[in-house]
């Protein structure tokens, strides 16, 4: 049996990953940030896609970047 996959509205997710809602609704409009699912006028998030999306933005730093020599 294939397991329910966990999911969040536009809220919750700003809520726990502090994303302003109005930066995920840009987001959605550029066609950009994480995948989401449209519910008649709902939108939902899956958890995993969410935390996938932000585990592919990372932003570097200097001490994250190889040393020149």
């Amino acid at each position: 049996m294939r397991e329910r996959q966990k999911t969040a509205t536009t809220k919750q997710i700003s809520e726990i990953y502090g994303i302003p809602v109005g930066t995920l609704a840009n987001l959605r409009y550029q066609k950009r940030g994480p995948k989401y699912y449209r519910v008649s006028r709902k939108v939902l998030y899956a958890i995993s896609d969410v935390e996938d999306w932000i585990m592919r933005n990372p932003v570097l730093t200097s001490e994250s970047l190889p040393e020149a020599i």
